[in-house]
């Protein structure tokens, strides 16, 4: 038995083998295992925060393993914000964006599964030609000039032994996954940054109001300080610099319009409206409440809600299926041609079974020799693959790293609104104790000048710090995924463009 006759019993029975099984080489993705821990910090949670009188000062328990609601904006209770969620979720481009991203995923994924099926393709053809016989060395017979009618129905397929495209449309399906995370993360983006943005809002009015208050004191405080002064009960430095006061104050008021302007400005833009055409409500500490029990999901599950864990998990499986692609271009193809139909002079004759012509076919292909190209490519697709796990394993520390940062904020949040609280409240105190003093002359300009810029930080700080709480509770909520899950699977009599609607 010959060399060749001895491959061919070795190497028959393996392409057959591939063939019925339909294998496909290069590695089989697994999906990444969670982190093995249980909890997100260092130290335990307190089982609730500090609680602080007012209604941004509720305690708030975190409940380890409650589900988180797709629409978690609505436990802030308010029913604009949820409206204009809503309707942002339809208008917004950047979910379009997204939308018509992963359609273009599906559609290409669609085209690549009929690359891989067998091509059927019919051929009507109509030429006129002119034959010399000189060219087959009979110069004597005179050229002729005919018609030629061709109409015919081809096959074509190639065997994909290795699994090569297979593997290619694994990797397009996980592009497809990729672009559909992407969705769920654009979405999760812009209710988050709509309720951000709603919060920052009642923010710079709660410090409007509350610097226009103080405005209104020191202008009291102003005028009685020149009723003093034409009485001579007062000099005239201290005059001007409660003026000066005054003036800073009103100062300060210009930088919040601008912002509350700005603030204005992008929730429009996060509605899908231009800035001038939006109707827009108006955002109030006191119309928004915080959620008394705050979710927090167990870590092992953290990586199957996190749009962005999901998306590098998708690239992942993506990058490990281009390794099979390389893998497979290392193995033979096999390609199966026939087609069928007619050839006559006469268009006429085309029906005629006597015109009938066919042809069936066969090739091999082996790579044998690409200067080492082919082998090249397969370790650059392993590189990749090492990037992108490594880019994974990135993601998901991040991930954990932004939810621990939160359940920290979170409570340190609350204890910073409490001492605060009582320190706005000794600040006003002293204030009033120390304008008593000034009016009955025990004591000078310079303390009821200290007093009340005490006074003024201290009001400021605490609206920042009641803001805060709310803004860090809405960061929990995006941290954690925002609860896309749990939304209700679209309704197919709804159109494309309204199946993002919570």
């Amino acid at each position: 038995m010959n060399c060749l006759t001895r491959y061919g019993i070795l190497i028959a029975p393996a392409l057959f083998v591939a063939v019925v099984a339909g294998c496909a080489v290069g590695p089989d993705f697994e999906q990444p295992e969670a982190p093995k821990t249980d909890s997100y910090t260092a130290t335990p949670l307190p089982r609730e925060t500090a609680a602080t009188p007012g209604r941004a000062g509720a305690a708030q328990s975190f409940v380890t393993g409650e589900e988180i609601p797709a629409q978690w904006w609505t436990l802030f209770h308010s029913e604009p914000l949820d409206r204009l969620i809503r309707q942002a979720l339809v208008d917004s481009p950047s979910l379009e964006v997204a939308q018509a991203r992963l359609r273009q995923a599906q559609e290409n994924l669609n085209a690549e599964v009929g690359v891989v099926s067998p091509s059927v393709d019919a051929k009507l053809s109509a030429e006129r030609q002119r034959f010399s016989f000189a060219a087959i060395g009979q110069p004597q017979v005179p050229s002729t000039t005919f018609n030629l009618y061709n109409a015919s129905v081809g096959v074509n397929y190639t065997f994909d032994f290795g699994g090569g495209w297979r593997r290619e449309l694994e990797a397009m399906r996980a592009q497809v996954d990729y672009q559909s995370f992407q969705l769920e993360a654009a979405h999760l983006a812009l209710s988050a940054n709509i309720v951000t943005a709603a919060i920052r809002e009642a923010s710079l009015r709660a410090q409007t109001r509350a610097l226009q208050e103080i405005e209104a004191l020191q202008q009291k405080e102003l005028e009685l300080m020149e009723s003093q002064f034409k009485l001579g009960g007062a000099k005239r430095t201290d005059v001007l610099a409660q003026r000066a006061q005054l003036a800073e104050v009103r100062v300060t008021l210009l930088p919040l319009e601008k912002e509350l302007a700005q603030t204005r400005h992008l929730l429009a833009v996060l509605a899908g409206k231009l800035p001038s055409a939006a109707d827009l409500p108006d955002f109030t500490l006191e119309t928004l409440e915080l959620p008394p029990h705050l979710p927090v999901s167990l870590p092992s599950t953290l990586v199957r809600q996190r749009p962005d864990i999901r998306a590098a998990e998708a690239l992942l499986h993506q990058a490990s299926a281009q390794v099979g692609v390389a893998t497979a271009n290392l193995y033979p193809r096999i390609t199966l041609s026939g087609s069928y139909g007619s050839l006559a002079n006469n268009s006429a004759d085309l029906l005629d079974p006597a015109f009938g012509v066919w042809n069936v076919g066969a090739s091999l292909l082996q790579p044998l020799f690409h200067g080492g190209e082919l082998t090249a490519r397969r370790r650059a697709a392993i590189a990749a693959y090492d990037q992108t796990a490594a880019q994974y394993r990135d993601t998901v520390l991040h991930a954990f790293q932004n939810v621990a940062d939160v359940l920290r904020a979170l409570d340190v949040d609350a204890r910073a609104l409490k001492a605060q609280a009582e320190a706005e409240a000794v600040a006003r105190e002293t204030l009033d104790l120390t304008h008593k003093e000034f009016t009955l002359g025990a004591a000078n300009y310079l303390s009821l000048l200290n007093a009340q810029r005490q006074y003024q930080q201290a009001r400021i700080s605490l609206v920042q710090s009641q803001s805060l709480r709310y803004a860090d509770t809405a960061a929990l909520f995006q941290a954690l995924g925002g609860g896309w899950w749990n939304r209700p699977a679209p309704d197919a009599n709804v159109p494309p463009e309204r199946k993002t609607d919570p």
